[in-house]
């Protein structure tokens, strides 16, 4: 360190003394650089956050006996359903906490798998406690009393009302699992793929309709996608505990993986050159790709697709994503035969 200071150009000034007690006078010495006997140590490189003390990252990790019965991440709530610790690599994504009396009753009659229903001490009841608690306890779900401090925290916030449901992670199918299903049934196989569909009940609807017209699953891309979460389970009526749901980690060479398996990649344009009723390859192999509203498909999934098809509308500028599949799926299953009367 440098030897100047305070009115440094002269001696230490008065009062200040050096080593041993004596003054200093005349030019001062030049530092060490660091390399002295007081030299300064680094404390090293940052710790990661999780083991930082104090840090959010690390009580996020940290497991209270509540939670123990419960483990993994941490999600939000209802205009907060989110995904803890989603990882959307075709792994299990981390639990998803559903806050709010009204979310967590939805999601209960709707059979969402959860892991525990969490109850806040002291919390005033109404109906859709009593009734959260008795759905819960008729299914054999975990009913944990906790704090609402730690309730906010496994909320991360949200209005939780003194009521959150920690949602059982989902674990995603890979693409190939979805042509060995329509395999092992001995039928040509459908699948539907979404490319950049981002609302989880678009996602649950399109499942459920994909499944009435008999198609083997819907594949997601693991980025700007919308995952399996509380919302696309009520979405799905149920529908997500039997039709699977795959992740790629690239949807554009999922699909090219497809074609060399021997599908036909049918994409849903609004500037589709064939309408959808005149789609002579339905009874192929297929798979149809669902572009978000609005955006529809990327350029490079579109330049993928062996075929762009159109559906007709009228004076709507687009069609919601779910509602595109459903007719998709329809005119599909029609040409096939599969309808059921």
């Amino acid at each position: 360190m440098s030897g100047s200071g305070a009115g440094a150009s002269g001696g230490a000034g008065p009062g200040r003394a050096g080593r041993g007690g004596v003054t200093k006078k005349g030019k001062p010495r030049p530092g060490t650089g660091g390399y002295g006997k007081r030299r300064l140590e680094g404390k090293g490189p940052t710790p990661p956050a999780h083991m930082r003390p104090g840090h959010p990252a690390q009580g996020g990790n940290a497991r209270t006996p509540q939670a123990a019965a419960a483990p993994g991440g941490d999600g939000g709530g209802r205009g907060a359903e989110r995904a803890g610790g989603a990882n959307r690599t075709g792994r299990a994504e981390g639990p998803e906490m559903v806050a709010g009396r009204n979310s967590v009753l939805e999601a209960l009659q709707a059979h969402v798998p959860a892991m525990a229903l969490y109850v806040a001490y002291r919390t005033e009841t109404d109906d859709r406690i009593r009734a959260a608690v008795k759905l819960a306890a008729d299914t054999g779900l975990a009913v944990l009393e906790t704090g609402r401090a730690e309730l906010d925290r496994l909320t991360q916030g949200a209005v939780h009302q003194g009521l959150a449901l920690r949602v059982r992670p989902y674990k995603y199918a890979h693409p190939d699992d979805l042509t060995a299903r329509a395999a092992a049934a001995g039928q040509v196989p459908l699948i539907v793929a979404l490319d950049g569909v981002t609302d989880p009940r678009n996602l649950g609807a399109i499942a459920r309709s994909a499944a009435a017209f008999g198609a083997h699953g819907v594949v997601i891309p693991g980025r700007r996608s919308a995952g399996v979460t509380a919302g696309a389970w009520k979405a799905s009526a149920g529908t997500l505990a039997r039709l699977p749901v795959a992740q790629a980690s690239n949807l554009a060479r999922a699909l090219a993986a497809y074609q060399e398996a021997g599908l036909f990649v049918v994409g849903l344009a609004v500037d589709g050159g064939t309408d959808i009723g005149d789609m002579e390859i339905a009874e192929s192999p297929l798979v149809l790709v669902v572009g978000s509203e609005g955006r529809g498909l990327s350029r490079i999934v579109a330049e993928r697709c062996d075929l762009l098809v159109r559906i007709a509308i009228g004076a709507a500028e687009s069609l919601n994503a779910g509602v595109a599949a459903g007719i998709a799926l329809h005119e599909t299953a029609r040409r096939r035969g599969t309808l059921t009367h």
